[in-house]
């Protein structure tokens, strides 16, 4: 954009956006003449994707602020009017510990009580998960749920459900889009002491939690066993500074397991004052509770990100502890949870375990070792959400648990997204029961290995922020998808999957078939002649691209040759992606 254009779209700003700091905020910039801070704020409107709106906090169009929520929520405000019966208009909205949250959360519930929609509005901040719950404890057609997840501080965003407490799918994903785009200049607006009065705004807390909680104990696979032993199990917990910590403490205490949580980061504050990235995922992020779980020398770490839908874990190991991945979390859980349902009789014969295209195979043969059917989906918790509405309406299969690499994993079907909470609390359990057998949890997981393979997987990610980035990023997905590389980490690719076009490459021939079934994505996956996997995605919630890389051994091999094998594998594909990476953004 010239510099014409610029001032126009920032004068526009100013004028419709009512929050005084975010209007300040690009008042200054125009003042400075700031012209590029002011070209990345308004060269494109910050986009409402397919799950709803995440940027950076600030002034401008390209940023999230009161102005951007409002006109998203007024979107969905009219797709509801227009496709759902007047009695039925029901919305819930839910925040996390983020700067602004409570803001944007209110913004988005007034928004929504202006256009006719009751909106029930939690007092303070609550998980993602149960705001999932309170679409379907509130009989809600749609969820706002205020959150950028385990993005930096400088992130906002929020995400959509419909009434089936999944994050919105087709066609109403799509529906709701084109209406965002269509709003203008009229966006509803009421004051919230009028919506309270006329009852199109409520507050709620403990409507929703008890239930909650209650459904979290409730799905204990060995009561008896947490009842007389579970006092002995030492957790040291970290929040990292978001939503989890009262759930979270309040389940485990409630199934009589010892908490000790991580006081530096026990309490809400969306500067995340002791960690750059928020997210359990990373080492950095789970320092202190690794010094606290030395100290107290407990059996299990655990941590979950802002709006606790991710866990990650730690274990012992020889004196020290052993970050577990997502791949490994899920495969422990998958074989406690499937063994243990087999060993009481609760295991249904049409039982169901679900994940995503870029998550271990590990845990599917897992599953069919235990007689359950599996499904793989797309990349997003919403289409495992998605997957168990299909269940419920063919009467086809009994979901049981799913989960995806990134630390997402859901038990049961009583929430439709990855819910942290729950999972905390069925990893207690396992961790307990692994104790009571005489052994570890890392124990528990080379049994795994020796009895299905040993699989290690690798993400690679590389950052490419604003305009140049995402150009850099299309450039390198076409590049791929074009002229594709014939080897990657020395090994001979065998097929290309391309799930934005549904088709496999079978190199060797050429031949191409039209046979994927999962909807068109920009996802390409590279199957190496031995086995391993390499799937490229670019992130829909971060400017970063990612390649997931999976590789495996046989079973019976002996398990430190086969981490050598797999970890040399490993090496040499980084070293490649690295490569191409590099080459793309010249």
């Amino acid at each position: 954009m010239n510099k014409d254009e610029i001032l126009l779209k920032a004068e526009s700003y100013i004028k419709d956006e009512k929050n005084q700091f975010f209007r300040d905020q690009v008042k200054d910039l125009v003042e400075k003449k700031d012209y590029e801070e002011l070209n990345e704020r308004f060269y494109k409107e910050l986009d409402f994707g397919t799950g709803g709106l995440r940027g950076e906090i600030g002034g401008g169009l390209n940023r999230m602020n009161s102005f951007t929520v409002a006109k998203a929520t007024q979107g969905l405000a009219s797709y509801i009017v227009k496709n759902v019966k007047k009695e039925d208009r029901i919305a819930v909205v839910a925040y996390d510990s983020r700067n602004f949250s409570d803001t944007f959360s209110e913004e988005a519930a007034l928004v929504l009580a202006a256009n006719g929609i009751k909106t029930y509005l939690f007092t303070s901040l609550r998980p993602t998960p149960v705001l999932s719950f309170a679409v379907r404890q509130m009989k809600a057609v749609s969820g706002i749920m205020v959150t950028a997840s385990h993005n930096p501080a400088k992130y906002n965003g929020y995400k959509v459900f419909w009434n089936d407490g999944a994050q919105v799918t087709p066609p109403h994903d799509s529906g709701i889009i084109t209406e965002v785009r269509a709003v203008t200049d009229k966006i509803g607006k009421i004051s919230k002491e009028d919506a309270i009065a006329e009852g199109l705004l409520v507050l709620i807390d403990k409507e929703v939690d008890e239930p909650y909680e209650k459904m979290v104990v409730s799905q204990t696979l060995r009561p008896e066993l947490v009842k007389a032993k579970g006092r002995e199990l030492k957790i040291v917990y970290t929040p990292l500074h978001g939503a989890g910590n009262i759930p979270v403490n309040n389940a485990l205490k409630k199934m009589g397991i010892s908490v000790f949580t991580v006081p530096e980061q026990a309490e809400p504050d969306g500067d995340f004052p002791t960690v750059a990235f928020p997210n359990p995922e990373i080492t950095e992020a789970m320092e202190l509770s690794l010094k606290y779980g030395k100290k107290e020398k407990a059996d299990l770490i655990m941590g979950t990100d802002p709006d606790s839908d991710r866990l990650g874990i730690a274990v012992p190991d020889n004196g020290e502890f052993k970050l577990i991945s997502g791949n490994q979390l899920g495969a422990l859980l998958a074989d406690y949870i499937f063994r243990t349902r087999k060993e009481i009789g609760t295991l249904p014969s049409n039982g169901a375990f679900v994940n995503t295209i870029v998550t271990s195979d590990l845990q599917i043969k897992i599953a069919r070792a235990y007689g359950l059917a599996t499904f793989k989906v797309l990349t997003g918790f919403k289409f495992i959400g998605l997957k168990i509405k299909e269940f419920e309406e063919n009467h086809s299969h009994t979901y049981i648990f799913g989960g995806e690499e990134s630390y997402g994993f859901l038990v049961g079907t009583a929430v439709r997204d990855k819910d942290a909470v729950s999972a905390a609390t069925m990893t207690a359990e396992m961790a307990l029961w692994n104790v009571t057998q005489g052994r570890s949890v890392l124990d528990h997981l080379n049994e795994i290995y020796e009895k299905h393979g040993y699989f290690e997987e690798a993400l690679i990610s590389n950052y490419f922020e604003g305009q140049q980035g995402a150009a850099i990023m299309d450039k390198l997905m076409s590049d791929l998808r074009n002229t594709p590389p014939e080897m990657l980490g020395g090994l001979k690719i065998s097929e290309i999957i391309d799930y934005k076009n549904s088709t496999t490459k079978y190199c060797d021939s050429g031949e191409v078939k039209k046979n994927i079934e999962l909807p068109s994505s920009n996802v390409l996956q590279f199957i190496l002649e031995e086995g391993s996997l390499v799937t490229v995605r670019p992130s829909g919630t971060e400017p970063k691209i990612k390649f997931y890389a999976s590789c495996c051994e046989a079973p019976g091999m002996d398990l430190e040759k086969a981490k050598f094998g797999t970890a040399s594998k490993i090496k040499a594909i980084e070293k490649q992606v690295n490569e191409l990476v590099a080459s793309a953004a010249v």
